[in-house]
């Protein structure tokens, strides 16, 4: 781990690769929500994801998501229950589990989002609800 940061450590056969994911900053102006693929194999994949004002309800069929905040505070859903989610908090989401959330402040949601087996976006179905 690097002094005073959460570190993310990938072993791909020999080889492995060391962020340091709090000075990981989007490459790019976005309006609501930007994902940025870290790694992935055919088990998982792994993304920071900065989300300003919300993410729509919507679940996932085949995954299972582990979501660790960054940065930030907001409302998180799952299924028919909120919780209030801020700095440190870890999240899990079994498949078929509805979920959204909400940013509760003006500073930007900034998440670590795994997700087992690998994701390719196509296993997203969203919801009537928001």
């Amino acid at each position: 781990m690097l002094a005073g940061g959460i570190c993310v450590i990938t072993m791909v056969a020999q080889a492995q690769r060391i962020e340091n994911v709090l000075q990981l900053l989007p490459e790019d102006q976005f309006e609501n929500i930007k994902v940025k693929g870290l790694d992935n194999s055919d088990d998982a994949s792994s993304f920071i994801i900065w989300v300003k004002d919300h993410v729509r309800e919507h679940y996932h069929k085949e995954h299972t998501e582990v979501v660790y905040v960054i940065e930030g505070s907001g409302m998180m859903t799952l299924g028919n229950d909120s919780y209030s989610i801020e700095k440190g908090d870890y999240i899990f989401i079994p498949r078929g589990t509805p979920h959204s959330v909400r940013v509760n402040e003006e500073n930007t949601l900034k998440v670590i989002s795994i997700q087992t087996p690998h994701f390719d976006g196509t296993d997203r179905h969203f919801t009537n609800r928001d």
